[in-house]
């Protein structure tokens, strides 16, 4: 059976939000727990990239949501995972098939949610020499998809994806 590690990027810097996303309440769970909850049926275990107390982004901070999957790859290579099932800590609610629909197929991304994806740890390496080679500016995490041959995976339903307070509100 292939290890996946769950990986919950939490490392934005948060400014339309005003304060740490990954923080802030969404009922009785922060939203950082909430996207936890949505990637741990289907992972090993969940860790947190980013912010205070998550593993550091790769190859340093600054690089936006690929520092966050390279950190998340290259723990799971030190710690005997295949892959890393990935999704932003302000990703609150995911349709249930969609996380399936993304396991089936490696390395896999959602076309509505790049973020959520399915990668290789085999990619590390190409990821890596990706960020040090655009530096200071990050490609997208949809040209790094399609740079290692990531599935597009479409989602059932709208995914909600929180950036203001106000779209936290209306949920």
């Amino acid at each position: 059976m292939t290890r996946i590690l769950g990986a919950v990027l939490a490392g934005g810097r948060s400014s339309r939000f005003g304060s740490d996303k990954a923080a802030a309440m969404l009922g009785e769970n922060t939203l950082a727990q909430h996207a936890a909850a949505a990637i741990a049926p289907h992972v090993e275990t969940v860790v947190h990239v980013g912010g205070e107390h998550g593993i550091a982004d790769v190859p340093g901070s600054g690089l936006g949501p690929l520092g966050g999957i390279a950190g998340a790859l290259d723990h799971a290579a030190r710690h005997g995972f295949a892959a890393v099932l990935t999704i932003a800590c302000d990703m609150p609610a995911i349709p249930d098939a969609l996380i399936p629909a993304l396991l089936r197929r490696l390395p896999s991304y959602c076309v509505d949610a790049p973020v959520l994806g399915v990668w290789p740890v085999s990619a590390l390496d190409e990821l890596v020499a990706l960020l040090q080679s655009s530096a200071p500016t990050s490609p997208s995490v949809r040209f790094f998809a399609r740079t290692i041959g990531g599935i597009p995976v479409e989602a059932s339903a709208p995914i909600p994806n929180i950036n203001t307070r106000d779209d936290l509100l209306a949920l």
